[in-house]
């Protein structure tokens, strides 16, 4: 099955007052496993940039100034995405501004059908506990050691290895290798089958001479085994 992890950078909280998607990230993924395509861009606001954002996320407006629109890439982001699940750490967040931003395009809207949210898997799995994603990926021995800020497309891989261990972790990779060497045992054993030489039955019964022979050995015994407790007839 075909999914996509993403993460979105914005320059603020919630589209409805203005902020804007800066940044996205997204990394698919087939059976649970990274296949190498991804999908990055910056993305111009035509706003200024808060000073709370940039403390997180690093993106200066004049860093974004040259960028391009969104409106300039939705037709490659939405054909990388395709029609697959869109798995997301508090999905509500980022569906809400690539919605906006799908709006503002005259776009048709993301369904929240498509929607995977890491929270609420976690939230079910680790009541109680933290559920940012620095804490889970603490819980689950996931190195972070190089992320000094948020970053979309960072943030996306981390939130991967992740999504694998909230959904059965590295035994998924155990079991389709396991199924792939059991269907290789399978082939190689039928394949010697197919290819094996019919031999002719070997004769077993004895001979009349072997039986003669046999007959005259067993009247040389003395009491023999067999006969203890019989009853003469």
């Amino acid at each position: 099955m075909r999914e996509i992890v993403f993460d979105t950078e914005t320059t603020g909280l919630d589209p409805r007052t203005g902020d804007r998607l800066v940044e996205i990230g997204c990394i698919e993924m087939v059976n649970r496993v990274a296949t190498g395509r991804v999908y990055h861009e910056y993305f111009n606001p035509d706003r200024d940039m808060p000073a709370e954002a940039e403390a997180v996320h690093g993106l200066s407006s004049a860093f974004l100034s040259d960028k391009p629109r969104f409106a300039e890439k939705v037709a490659e982001f939405l054909e990388f995405i395709g029609d697959s699940p869109l798995v997301a750490h508090n999905a509500g967040f980022d569906f809400g501004f690539i919605n906006a931003e799908l709006g503002m395009c005259g776009h048709d809207v993301v369904c929240t059908s498509r929607m995977v949210d890491t929270v609420q898997i976690a939230k079910k799995k680790h009541p109680g506990a933290k559920l940012s994603l620095d804490a889970l990926c603490t819980r689950y021995g996931i190195d972070r050691s190089h992320r000094t800020k948020h970053g979309a497309l960072l943030d996306a891989d981390l939130l991967a290895q992740l999504y694998v261990e909230l959904t059965g972790g590295r035994q998924i990779g155990l079991e389709l290798a396991v199924e792939t060497a059991v269907q290789q045992v399978s082939t190689e054993v039928e394949t010697v089958v197919v290819r094996r030489e019919m031999r002719p039955a070997r004769p077993h019964a004895a001979s009349a001479d072997e039986i003669a022979r046999h007959q005259a050995f067993i009247a040389t015994l003395k009491d023999p085994i067999w006969n203890e407790g019989a009853v003469a007839g």
